[in-house]
């Protein structure tokens, strides 16, 4: 696959990743591009052994944990805290699908990090299982198995949600 056809690809992904858990876009496009930054200037480190969705992803992780310790989160936390804003189709709607997203959020993040981590990666990175499982160092089937257990949990915490 050529790098361009690999971006367009795998450049939504890592954003949404990076949206999913920053709830910024500007921090997650400035993420987003240093994860490509970070993979070009070491692709001669890239080994064959996982898929190079794979290995951005683990940038990308990397990054994150990065920005995390970083005291421009810190920072930007509460800045997120004082303003919330969006973008208006009609403003009933822009609640609606607002509370909708944030409420799945909330439910995601409530989760344990493994079980977190296995959601994230495949609704947000839309990554495989098999490719999920490389990434934590687990199995296919443990990622699998991880992914249907916290879809049912959050299914009946949404359901008690919207009842």
């Amino acid at each position: 696959m050529e790098l361009e056809e690999l971006y367009k690809e795998v450049q939504p992904r890592i954003y949404a990743f990076f949206f999913i858990k920053t709830s910024s876009k500007e921090i997650a496009e400035d993420l987003t591009q240093e994860v490509f930054y970070e993979a070009l200037k070491s692709i001669h480190t890239f080994s064959q052994q996982s898929s190079i969705k794979t290995w951005l992803f683990s940038i990308a992780k990397n990054r994150l944990l990065k920005y995390y310790r970083s005291k421009k989160y810190k920072t930007q936390l509460n800045e997120l805290l004082k303003k919330e804003k969006g973008e208006s189709t009609t403003p009933e709607e822009e609640v609606l699908k607002r509370e909708v997203k944030q409420n799945l959020i909330e439910h995601i993040n409530r989760l344990d990090d493994i079980s977190k981590e296995v959601v994230t990666l495949r609704i947000y990175g839309e990554l495989s299982f098999k490719e999920i499982g490389s990434l934590l160092g687990k199995s296919e089937n443990f990622a699998r198995v991880t992914f249907h257990r916290a879809k049912l949990k959050l299914h009946k915490e949404m359901e008690g949600y919207h009842g």
